[in-house]
């Protein structure tokens, strides 16, 4: 009975330990999971992450930075650029979100660093930027068929301009 009992015990810690390292993708430079490492790829930027998002950068659009984290379960894919705030409003409504972008409350910790690698401060640490999350499968989006989620935020600037960011896996 006692050696059930060590074996259930041991596969259930197996188990609690295999579900928290795939809770959420490691945003470290490089790191190690099961033998295998999350690294950024140095060859794909703004127009391989546009492309997998679906998303063009308005006509106008500066500061156009992309990047994208190779990791052992999924990719992630970040864009961002500055445009005006009519057209931040369009790419977020073109993302067909359920919920409008509103501004959360900062009480949490961003999940990682992803943007600083663009040299940018973390959407989610922002002071009044507005944020929505879009499963485009979810909403039948079918441009988008291969991306699970998408965060948008947008930071409003001066001279109605906006910042825009988007995380997709």
């Amino acid at each position: 009975m006692t050696t059930k009992r060590s074996a259930l015990l041991i596969a259930a810690v197996a188990a609690i330990l295999l579900l928290s390292a795939c809770s959420s993708p490691d945003t470290d430079e490089r790191h190690v999971t099961d033998g295998r490492t999350s690294r950024w790829d140095e060859n794909a930027g703004a127009p391989e992450a546009s492309a997998f998002m679906h998303v063009t950068a308005p006509k106008g659009a500066t500061e156009v930075k992309g990047a994208v984290q190779i990791n052992p379960q999924e990719d992630i894919y970040l864009l961002s650029f500055i445009t005006s705030e009519k057209n931040a409003e369009g790419v977020a409504a073109d993302l067909r979100p359920e919920e409008p972008l509103k501004v959360k409350k900062a009480d949490f910790a961003p999940d990682g660093e992803l943007f600083r690698h663009l040299g940018l401060a973390e959407p989610q640490t922002l002071k009044g930027a507005r944020s929505a999350g879009v499963c485009p499968p979810c909403v039948k989006d079918d441009r988008r068929k291969k991306v699970q989620w998408i965060d948008i935020y947008v930071q409003a600037l001066k001279d109605d301009r906006a910042r825009v960011y988007l995380k997709a896996f």
